[in-house]
């Protein structure tokens, strides 16, 4: 048995907020059907790479899925879309506002039908308030929530986050809203809408940046690889290479100190404590940085792993994927030749459960009717 074995999901969701919400159920036992238009899920199409038609965007959130394509705009899909939702205890939308609306498939809609079903809606600025019809991507809610504003080179453009950083914490967010509101319903009988905005998701995601601009009233820096609060915090150059060291304490700043053989950093009224060190972070970081160029990579990674302090090379994701932790911890995982990154839960009674690839477009329309039809749902 798997966490969620027996609870049904509908995802009405496109792209990746959405499917990344529904398969992270569906990693947990839940049985998830996701209705696709015609013309399939966006992210079919974007690639290359593509692997035997699938591309590699739709297959990193679609696993453990089944698919059935209806136009929900035509009469003859209406029997089958309403039997979708009264047999299931979830429904995920990222529709832009009033698209769901305009399809019967909103809330009020759904509640009718099934009066229990949770119903999670994602959107990019939420279904009230001034932006509420604006589309919700990604790339745009980094920029206006202002993460791009603190992400990049100090001098030059902002940069957006490598993946869809936006997206997929909004796809956890649904997640766990979404868990606690089963909770709220085991209790109570009671279904829900819940909603979930990227916007207020990113928002949140400037976790100290945020508080610190609450704190103080001054805009927050872009500073590149450097951490606002914390020195020395960042990447080094050593002779061959580049690495991450992270001093995130004063234990931690008197080992670095030792085991570079440094105490007078260690006595230095201007880096005596964190707080100094920021303050005080271009001369700190100037001298630190000459020490370390004059060694190789291996020799850093050597002398600050033996000395307890947090070093990492930065690894491509090539390397990343290869990496023995990720070998370890099984999480390069292959179904019906598909390759994927697996779950990050891990769960000791009822791990998650990959059962299916993700599925070709429309693969099970029969088998939901015939569901649907041994249930008297539809004729």
């Amino acid at each position: 048995m798997s966490a969620l074995s027996g609870i049904k999901v509908l995802e009405l969701a496109r792209v990746l907020a959405g499917p990344w919400c529904g398969m992270t159920l569906a990693d947990l036992g839940a049985d998830v059907i996701k209705v696709e238009p015609p013309t399939g899920d966006d992210t079919r199409g974007w690639g290359p790479p593509f692997r035997d038609g699938l591309s590699a965007y739709f297959a990193c959130c679609n696993r453990n899925k089944r698919s059935i394509a209806l136009d929900l705009r035509l009469p003859e899909s209406r029997p089958v879309i309403e039997a979708l939702i009264k047999q299931s205890d979830i429904l995920i939308e990222n529709y832009r506002t009033g698209g769901a609306e305009s399809l019967g498939v909103d809330y009020a809609t759904a509640k009718k039908i099934n009066p229990g079903i949770i119903y999670c809606s994602i959107s990019g600025y939420g279904r009230t308030g001034p932006d509420a019809y604006k589309p919700g991507y990604d790339f745009a809610i980094q920029a206006e929530a202002g993460l791009m504003s603190i992400t990049g080179p100090v001098d030059d453009l902002p940069y957006r986050t490598g993946t869809a950083i936006t997206d997929i914490a909004s796809g956890q967010n649904a997640t766990m809203a979404i868990l606690a509101a089963l909770i709220h319903r085991m209790r109570t009988g009671e279904g829900q809408a819940l909603e979930i905005s990227l916007f207020e998701t990113q928002l949140q995601l400037l976790a100290n940046s945020a508080s610190g601009v609450l704190f103080n009233g001054k805009e927050a820096k872009r500073l590149g690889n450097q951490h606002p609060n914390i020195v020395p915090y960042q990447v080094f150059a050593a002779s061959d290479g580049h690495f991450v060291l992270a001093v995130a304490s004063e234990s931690l700043w008197r080992d670095c100190c030792t085991a570079l053989e440094k105490p007078e950093l260690l006595h230095d009224a201007r880096y005596i404590d964190n707080a100094a060190r920021v303050v005080n972070r271009e001369t700190l970081i100037a001298e630190m940085q000459i020490l370390f160029e004059s060694r190789t990579l291996s020799h850093w990674q050597t002398l600050f792993e033996k000395a307890g302090i947090p070093i990492a090379p930065i690894n491509s994701v090539k390397q990343a994927i290869e990496h023995p932790v990720t070998v370890a911890r099984n999480m390069k995982i292959e179904i019906g030749n598909v390759s994927m990154i697996g779950s990050p839960l891990k769960l000791g009674q009822t791990p998650v459960d990959y059962r299916l690839p993700p599925p070709k477009l429309d693969a099970d329309r029969d088998m939901i009717l015939d569901e649907l039809r041994q249930q008297g749902l539809i004729t």
